[in-house]
């Protein structure tokens, strides 16, 4: 069997994906700008809308992956608060290695 995962960035797309077969969903905001970090509204919303697991993407801005101290501690809140809100896991993308290891399980 083959897993699907879905980037959504509205509860309708998220209920749509998971009607069609998604496996886990990719909550982002901002789709048009590559995906940037969803409100925590929109995460509750579709957490209690779908039945599938939603992983958060932590970003705060489109553009590159090369973040500022300040950026990154904006990233790190926002990581905080997604896992305290009840997302199933995050993804990120950078080009410097800051995160650490324990925020990934």
């Amino acid at each position: 069997m083959y897993a699907m995962e879905v980037c959504v960035d509205s509860v309708e797309s998220a209920v749509n994906a998971e009607e069609g077969g998604a496996s886990r969903l990719e909550l982002c905001g901002n789709l048009i700008e590559g995906g940037t970090t969803p409100s925590l509204g929109l995460l509750k919303v579709v957490k209690q809308s779908v039945g599938i697991p939603v992983y958060v993407m932590i970003r705060p801005r489109g553009g590159d992956f090369l973040y500022s101290t300040t950026e990154r501690e904006v990233m790190m809140a926002d990581l905080r608060l997604a896992k305290e809100q009840g997302a199933d896991g995050i993804v990120l993308g950078t080009l410097t290695e800051w995160v650490p290891r324990s925020y990934c399980y």
